[in-house]
């Protein structure tokens, strides 16, 4: 078992967790969802029926899940702004740019690329069902870590 100290708390289930397995995606259309994952951001199909699918996308598995009418996976934070729930990580500034760019030229609802005040640089886009997620171009230490460089 390990344990950790974190400003003065033991917690004693630290390192149990392993990694994040499933993100599950709240879709109108399962069919036309899968084909849009496919077509701009390169998923793989695992599986599909008429209320979800299973993609594979960026060494992890997505649930896309038929859902009630205007329900999407996004948030309001406390001052009002809409927020995204997933950052997918590229390698470095040029990538990413490379990576905005197709996604426009693709019809894909893309955001400015920013300067959020940390290092490297983010930008958002929109799937077909609103869901809205992050593009940031560092890739993160524990990725790093694993021998993925």
């Amino acid at each position: 078992m390990i344990i950790v100290v974190v400003k003065g708390r033991t917690n004693e289930v630290s390192g149990i967790l392993k990694r994040v397995g499933t993100t599950y995606i709240p879709v109108m259309n399962v069919r036309e969802s899968v084909d849009w994952y496919i077509d701009h951001l390169g998923a793989k199909l695992n599986y599909q029926d008429q209320n979800k699918a299973i993609i594979d996308l960026a060494g992890q598995s997505f649930f896309l899940v038929k859902a009630s009418d205007n329900e999407n996976s996004n948030f309001m934070d406390a001052e009002g702004n809409k927020r995204f729930s997933q950052t997918f990580e590229v390698d470095g500034v040029e990538e990413l740019f490379i990576f905005n760019k197709q996604l426009k030229d693709a019809g894909v609802e893309v955001g400015k690329v920013e300067n959020r005040g940390h290092p490297g640089r983010n930008f958002t886009f929109n799937d077909l069902n609103g869901n809205s997620f992050d593009v940031w171009s560092e890739l993160s230490p524990s990725y790093n870590r694993r021998g993925n460089e």
